[in-house]
C-alpha cells in the first residue's frame, strides 16, 4: 500500500490500514449503528481493535469482533478485564501515557474528557477514564483520534509531543464537543487536517464538518465525508 489509510464506518467506528497493511478497527459500533455503510464488507482480518470508552456507541461490537477474529485487543485496563472475563485473551490493558506497538504502529493512549461505563446485566459498571489515541507509523504518519471528548487546554501538550499531521474530532455536540469547540481544539492541535466523527447519526448530533470549516484556518481542511468513504494521508496533506 502506497499510503495509510482511513475509512470511516459511521459515527466514531473508523478502520485503519497502515502502508504494510496492518489493519486496525477504532471503536467497533457496526451492527446497531444507523449510520454504518449497509454495502460496506468488513474485511474478514483485522489486526488490532483500539477502544477509546465503554459506553455500547464505541464498543457493541467489540466482544463478538474479538471473538471471531482474534484481533488483539487495546484498551484501558478496566475493560481490558471486563473483555478478560468474557473470554477474550488476546488483549492489551494500558493506561494514559502508554503505548503499544501495533505491527508498524504505535499506540498511544492519550487523555480525553468524557464518562465511560459499560452496560452489563441491566447495571452500568465502571470502565475506566475515556481515553485517545495518538497512532505513529513507522513511515511517519502520525494521527490523533481524539475520541468522545470535550475540548481541554492539554491538547496542546499533544501537539507539542507528538505534532499529529491529522487528528479525528467529534464535532456532532450534545454528547461531546461541537463545532466551535473543535475550533478551538484545531488551535490548540495544529494539525494540517481533520477528520470529523461522531455526527449525524442521532439527531442531537447537530455539527457538520462545513461549520467547523468556517471557523478555521481555511488553509487546514476538514473532510466532509460520509460513512463509507475512505481518505488516503497522502490526499489529505496534499
Amino acid at each position: 500500500m502506497t499510503q495509510t489509510r482511513v475509512t470511516w464506518l459511521g459515527h466514531a467506528t473508523v478502520l485503519i490500514e497502515s502502508r504494510s497493511g496492518y489493519r486496525l478497527l477504532i471503536d467497533p459500533f457496526l451492527t446497531n449503528n444507523p449510520s454504518y455503510p449497509k454495502d460496506f464488507a468488513l474485511p474478514e482480518h483485522i489486526d488490532a481493535i483500539l477502544i477509546t470508552h465503554g459506553h455500547g456507541d464505541h464498543m457493541s461490537d467489540a466482544l463478538p469482533l474479538a471473538q471471531k477474529t482474534g484481533a488483539k485487543v487495546v484498551a484501558i485496563h478496566e475493560i481490558a478485564l471486563y473483555l478478560g472475563s468474557k473470554g477474550i485473551t488476546n488483549i492489551v490493558g494500558m493506561n494514559l501515557g502508554g503505548s503499544v506497538q501495533l505491527g508498524d504502529v504505535k499506540a498511544t493512549m492519550v487523555e480525553a474528557k468524557h464518562s465511560s461505563a459499560i452496560e452489563f446485566d441491566g447495571e452500568l459498571r465502571y470502565a475506566g477514564t475515556a481515553a485517545g489515541y495518538v497512532l505513529t507509523t513507522d513511515e511517519g504518519d502520525c494521527i490523533y483520534i481524539a475520541g468522545d471528548t470535550s475540548v481541554f487546554g492539554d491538547m496542546s501538550l499533544i501537539a507539542e509531543l507528538y505534532a499529529p499531521q491529522v487528528v479525528m474530532l467529534p464535532i456532532g455536540g450534545h454528547f461531546t464537543m461541537g463545532p466551535k469547540e473543535a475550533a478551538l481544539a484545531t488551535r490548540l492541535l495544529k494539525p494540517q487536517a481533520i477528520l470529523p466523527l461522531h455526527f449525524g447519526t442521532f439527531p442531537p448530533l447537530k455539527g457538520r464538518p462545513a461549520d467547523l470549516q468556517a471557523l478555521i484556518d481555511p488553509q487546514i481542511r476538514v473532510e466532509d465525508w460520509k460513512p463509507g468513504d475512505s481518505v488516503g494521508m497522502r490526499d489529505l496533506l496534499a
